[in-house]
C-alpha cells in the first residue's frame, strides 16, 4: 500500500518487464524461442516479430546458455515487448554488457519506445545516459530526493548537496531546447497554454509516452560551485562521498 496519496491502475494496461537477474539453471536445455514462452503462450508470428525488434531473429533456436550477456538482454527484451505492452519496467537492463553492447541497447530500447508508442520506466545507474534521454528523472536514496527534468532536478539543491562539486566535474548534462513542458500525468503543456496528450511535431522532441529512468547514483553538470557538505533539504541525512560510482543505495527514475 501506498505510504500516502492513491494509487490507481489503468482498465486492460499492459505491463512488459525485464528483471534485473533471471535465475537460470544453465545445465537445461533452454532455447530463446521456449524462453519468450516461460511467462505464457504467444504465437509464432509475436515471437518473431519481437526477436526482429530485437535483432535476435537468427538466434531464435540457440541455446540460452551459449548467448553473451548483450544477446541475453536482448532476449529478454523481446520476452518483455511480445505482448505490447503498454508500460516497459526495465531494471538494470545493461547489467553484465559490455561498453559498446551498452550503447546498441539503449539505443534500441529508445527504438521500441518510438515503434511501440509504450512508456518506459528504467531504473538505472548510469546517469549520463539518464540525463541525455529521459523526460523525468526522480532520484531515490530511501525516500524522494529530487524530481523533475534532467535540467530542473541538476540544479535542485537537493541534488547538489547530495552529490556536491564533483557531479558537476564528472558528469555533463545534455541539454535540448523546446518550448513544450511535461507534466506529471504525462501530458504535454504547449508554449500557447494548450495541453495534448503528446508533443507538437514543431516542439522539435520525440512523441509518445515519457521516457521514465529509475537510476542509482550520480547526476550532473551544475557550472556552479557548491560546498561538498549537508543535508539534502528533506530531512534525512547523506554520505557526501564525492565518489559517485561508490555511493550506494540510491537511485534515480
Amino acid at each position: 500500500k501506498p505510504t500516502e496519496g492513491v494509487v490507481t491502475r489503468k482498465a486492460g494496461l499492459k505491463v512488459g518487464y525485464v528483471p534485473q537477474k533471471l535465475s537460470v539453471d544453465w545445465t537445461m536445455p533452454l532455447s530463446v524461442r521456449r524462453l519468450m514462452t516461460l511467462t505464457g503462450p504467444l504465437a509464432a508470428r509475436e515471437i518473431d516479430a519481437a526477436l526482429n525488434a530485437t535483432g535476435i531473429a537468427h538466434l531464435a533456436n540457440a541455446e540460452v546458455q551459449h548467448l553473451s550477456g548483450g544477446e541475453f538482454q536482448r532476449a529478454l527484451l523481446a520476452r518483455a515487448i511480445a505482448r505490447k505492452p503498454d508500460l516497459l519496467v526495465l531494471d538494470e537492463p545493461v547489467q553484465g554488457v559490455d561498453f559498446s553492447g551498452e550503447i546498441a541497447l539503449y539505443d534500441l530500447i529508445k527504438n521500441i519506445r518510438n515503434s511501440n508508442n509504450c512508456g518506459i520506466l528504467l531504473i538505472s545507474h548510469d546517469l549520463h545516459v539518464v540525463m541525455a534521454e529521459t523526460d523525468t528523472v526522480i532520484c531515490l536514496n530511501g525516500h524522494v530526493c529530487c524530481r523533475g527534468t534532467p535540467q530542473a532536478v541538476r540544479q535542485s539543491p537537493e541534488y547538489m548537496r547530495l552529490f556536491g562539486g564533483a557531479a558537476a566535474k564528472g558528469l555533463a548534462v545534455y541539454s535540448h531546447h523546446h518550448d513544450h513542458t511535461h507534466l506529471p500525468d504525462g501530458r504535454v503543456q504547449h508554449a500557447d497554454g494548450t495541453v495534448t496528450d503528446h508533443c507538437h511535431p514543431e516542439d522539435g522532441h520525440h512523441h509518445g509516452h515519457d521516457l521514465h529512468h529509475d537510476h542509482g547514483h550520480d547526476h550532473h553538470d551544475h557550472g556552479h560551485r557548491h560546498d561538498d557538505h549537508g543535508e539534502c533539504g528533506c530531512g534525512h541525512e547523506h554520505d557526501d562521498d564525492a565518489n559517485l560510482n561508490q555511493r550506494q543505495g540510491e537511485r534515480h527514475v
